[in-house]
């Protein structure tokens, strides 16, 4: 039982050449004729958890892989460990926080990653250049080319390696746990989302109940942080995303905390697919204000720091270090990439009709693994996370061997 829960062998692992980019194409007439048959069973404020929807507007990947790519900035997640003093620290969290959702989303086009079914998994690893991880830097703009992300070689001492597992641990309510570690850093993250839909109109929100935290074993601190809401706006034309709410880092020992508000476009007027936000860092016990942002999570973020310096980080130039996984052939039945290949390869193919047919096949089999646990009485027990209080923790993780 421990050994399965250890995570996978990472030197099967190759470097990801999946190209999710998802094409931003309008709504066709057939499609929007679904779309308005559905929207016409449907209230406002209805959850839509249960609802399933049609599969043309499904993006080809599951969500667990979606929070995966979240750490497409490996560097600036490493280089929160680098920093100096808690203030830098906290800096350093909020910087790659907002650089994070510009990866994980994939494009402008709104489309829904495939719902984990109980039990799914993904893992993968990144091999991060230790020369680009850096300790915190306030002067001058941070301006990195693409041509800086080239494959590092496979030389592992010039690489710290990020691990990554996720798991679907329930299926009612659908919460999602991941988990990451650097060993090197000394720094883990462990998280559990439970994802609700609620249908608005010519909108879908999707709130992302939960919280994750990351511990810096070095500095024995733990920022607890929440996640924004997504909506899926103007659903039957060309559907975008965008993020909304207000978000909350905080750290206990240092009294340091964090808000991030995401700002949703105006109902009149505004820019479509400009996404605003706002946050500020503050040291709690002097009711300072060490940190301003603001800019777009997918454009452009600028940094005002208390001292007066300021700092630009556009999102679309920061390199993006390519995550590694293992081959589907030496993958198990439950992780995600062979669990809904053909899926996967009939929406690539343009086939929904097939991908539709594969897709029942799998919720079939979990409604009926699901009946048969309820008759025999046994609750699921997942592979990797355990539940704890409200939430559920990683079963191995690093501050406990550490």
């Amino acid at each position: 039982q421990h050994s399965a829960s250890e995570l996978i062998l990472v030197e099967d692992e190759m470097t990801d050449t999946e190209d999710n980019e998802e094409e931003d194409l309008g709504v066709m007439d057939d499609q929007r004729s679904v779309i308005l048959h559905l929207i016409s069973q449907l209230k406002l404020g209805m959850d839509l958890t249960r609802v399933v929807l049609p599969t043309f507007i499904l993006e080809k990947r599951s969500l667990l892989e979606m929070y995966a790519n979240f750490m497409a900035h490996p560097d600036l997640f490493l280089s929160i460990a680098a920093g100096a003093t808690p203030e830098e620290r906290i800096i350093c969290f909020v910087e790659y926080y907002l650089t994070a959702f510009h990866e994980g989303r994939k494009g402008a086009v709104a489309k829904k990653p495939y719902n984990p079914i109980i039990g799914e998994t993904f893992h993968c690893s990144w091999d991060v250049p230790k020369d680009k991880v850096k300790a915190f830097r306030t002067n001058g703009a941070s301006t990195v080319s693409k041509d800086s992300a080239k494959e590092p070689g496979q030389d592992q001492s010039t690489c710290y390696k990020l691990r990554f597992v996720a798991e679907q641990v329930s299926h009612h309510p659908p919460v999602s746990c991941f988990y990451c570690e650097c060993k090197e850093k000394k720094m883990c993250v462990n998280a559990h989302v439970w994802t609700k839909s609620k249908f608005m109109g010519m909108s879908i929100g999707v709130s992302m109940v939960g919280e994750g935290v990351l511990h810096l074993l070095e500095h024995e601190e733990e920022y607890v942080f929440t996640l924004p809401s997504a909506y899926a706006r103007s659903i039957l034309t060309i559907p975008w995303v965008e993020l909304g709410g207000k978000v909350n880092i905080n750290c206990a020992r240092t009294g340091y905390s964090a808000t991030v508000t995401f700002h949703t476009k105006p109902f009149y007027g505004g820019k479509v697919h400009r996404y605003r936000n706002y946050s500020e860092v503050k040291h709690n016990p002097t009711n300072t204000i060490v940190c301003k942002a603001q800019g777009e999570w997918n454009g452009t973020l600028e940094f005002t720091y208390s001292n007066g310096d300021t700092k630009v980080i556009d999102t679309t130039k920061l390199p993006v270090i390519r995550k590694k996984i293992r081959p589907i052939a030496n993958q198990g039945p439950l992780e995600s990439r062979r669990l809904w290949q053909h899926v996967t390869n009939s929406l690539k193919e343009g086939n929904i009709d097939a991908a539709t047919e594969h897709k029942h096949r799998l919720e079939e089999r979990q409604r009926a693994e699901e009946r048969q646990r309820a008759a025999l009485a046994t609750p699921w027990k997942p592979k990797h996370f355990a539940k704890e209080g409200d939430g559920w923790l990683y079963v191995n993780p690093l501050w406990k061997t550490h």
